[in-house]
């Protein structure tokens, strides 16, 4: 059985939902695109200081292990939604996180990490903009408007 990768906890009274937050698609194959880039140079500097000949099949074996990763978790990563509302931070797999609890949000290249007042991390992927999904939740928790 799958999980659902979207917000299934109910929502309390006078609670709605102001925005959702959705992984940008080409932010995913940009992302995945600069880690077959790190991986190929990786792969070759492994054979090359380990003396083999044949270092650029370090390159085709770093680019294999990124795209098949990036293939078989595509459809999963890319179906993941995050709903603001004006009381908590919904996510995936009954995360629930109160507005007030939020005591972090950090940005990590196109992730946005929601960490807690008790040290509990979170991580909205893919962000196209993370900025101003920061700005958004930011907003949201002082009650201002998104």
């Amino acid at each position: 059985m799958t999980q659902k990768m979207t917000p299934d906890t109910p929502l309390a009274d006078g609670e709605k939902v102001l925005v959702s937050f959705q992984a940008d698609r080409m932010t995913y194959i940009r992302t995945n695109t600069w880690m077959a880039v790190f991986a190929m140079a990786g792969g070759m500097a492994v054979l090359y200081f380990l003396g083999n000949p044949y270092v650029w099949t370090g390159a085709i074996g770093g680019l294999a292990a990124v795209a098949v990763r990036a293939f078989y978790m595509m459809s999963e990563e890319l179906s993941v939604r995050w709903d603001l509302t004006n009381q908590r931070l919904l996510g995936p797999m009954g995360r629930a996180i109160r507005l007030g609890e939020i005591k972090q949000l950090n940005k990590l290249g196109n992730v946005v990490q929601v960490v807690t007042a008790t040290g509990d991390k979170h991580l909205v992927k893919y962000q196209g903009d993370a900025p101003e999904t920061i700005r958004k939740i930011q907003s949201a928790k002082v009650g201002g408007t998104i």
